[in-house]
């Protein structure tokens, strides 16, 4: 039915018809004399958007030449980008978007990078996929700059100044930053945030682009607009820091975090002076506060004595600092002793 002139350079279509109901309206709606013109624009259209790799670029680009004859078009985009918001895997396809598009960037820019979709791919951590995608630097496979995508508005901030380490783990933009660059053995981390799924806290922090010292880089991103303005900010600040850094050690920031959580360890044995002592459950709380506050000390104080012995901590010593596990688990059977007191008197 299609056939290439090579010579004329020309596309020869014989025996043409299609079935559509949008189509058949649209010319129906036009006199006999308009419709070998209004073919021809509507062909070269289609064209246009398939040369682009996002519909919603091509249709902020195109709307105020072509008016009302991209209608229908729009109509389609936007149904699309409804079932996108429903849909259980809208973190997917975004992902490998985020993908393409920074291996297009990195090809338009003449930058020897590239960035590899390995979100089913467990990391140096067991059982662990933290790390959606990793960016290999100049070619070298041991510099990489890791991205966790996370659209998902249940995502906090999460510093570890007001972190509760004796509830259970929820992911958080601290959290999954470290967690990613140890998993993946990364120079640097980025987290990606869609601004349609994102926790306003986050959002009134980094409106756009963000730096946790210490820790990685926040982008917010609009991918239904094709708009990743910001991961590109994010992506060159990272790239700069894991190309310059002649070694990835943990400096005063490390120092003055671990710090503020003794500091906060204190706090909480202050706050075992408010405690009542007028009953058996109030006695439980402030045996329970007293343990956690011991534990927390003796923690914290391990990690303090590591960083000031060797003079850094690796990415996997920080993730292990930052979900306490450890300290958590101890916990978990000296409250239930504590749990067990006075029950054999009542």
């Amino acid at each position: 039915m299609i056939s290439l002139n090579q010579q004329l350079k020309r596309v020869e279509i014989k025996d043409f018809e299609i079935q559509n109901q949008i189509v058949f309206n649209y010319f129906n709606n036009l006199s006999a004399l308009e419709r070998e013109e209004k073919f021809f624009r509507a062909l070269y259209i289609g064209v246009l958007a398939l040369m682009e790799d996002r519909i919603s670029s091509f249709l902020a680009k195109t709307t105020n030449e072509l008016g009302t004859e991209l209608e229908s078009l729009k109509v389609i985009f936007d149904m699309k980008k409804e079932l996108f918001y429903k849909s259980a895997v809208k973190g997917s396809v975004a992902e490998e978007e985020i993908t393409d598009f920074l291996n297009i960037y990195f090809s338009e820019k003449k930058i020897r990078d590239k960035a590899i979709l390995i979100r089913n791919l467990p990391g140096i951590l067991p059982k662990n996929k933290t790390g959606d995608i990793i960016c290999e630097l100049e070619g070298k496979s041991d510099l990489i700059i890791a991205i966790e995508c996370k659209f998902d508005k249940s995502v906090k901030v999460g510093d570890i100044e007001s972190k509760d380490i004796f509830i259970r783990n929820n992911d958080t933009a601290w959290s999954q930053l470290i967690e990613t660059q140890a998993n993946r053995n990364a120079k640097v981390s980025i987290i990606v945030f869609d601004i349609s799924f994102v926790d306003a806290s986050i959002l009134k922090i980094f409106e756009n682009v963000g730096y946790i010292s210490g820790i990685g880089m926040v982008a917010i991103v609009d991918s239904q607009k094709g708009d990743y303005k910001n991961l590109i900010i994010a992506y060159m600040l990272a790239r700069d820091i894991a190309l310059n850094a002649m070694s990835v050690e943990l400096d005063k920031d490390l120092l003055f975090m671990l710090v503020n959580r003794l500091i906060k360890g204190l706090g909480e044995i202050l706050n075992i002076k408010n405690l009542v002592e007028s009953n058996i459950e109030n006695n439980r709380s402030i045996l329970k506060q007293l343990e956690k506050s011991m534990l927390l000390m003796e923690f914290n104080q391990h990690y303090l004595k590591k960083f000031l012995n060797e003079g850094t901590l690796s990415k996997i010593d920080l993730l292990a600092y930052y979900n306490g596990d450890d300290v958590k688990d101890r916990y978990r059977f000296i409250e239930k002793e504590i749990n067990q007191i006075g029950n054999s008197e009542l």
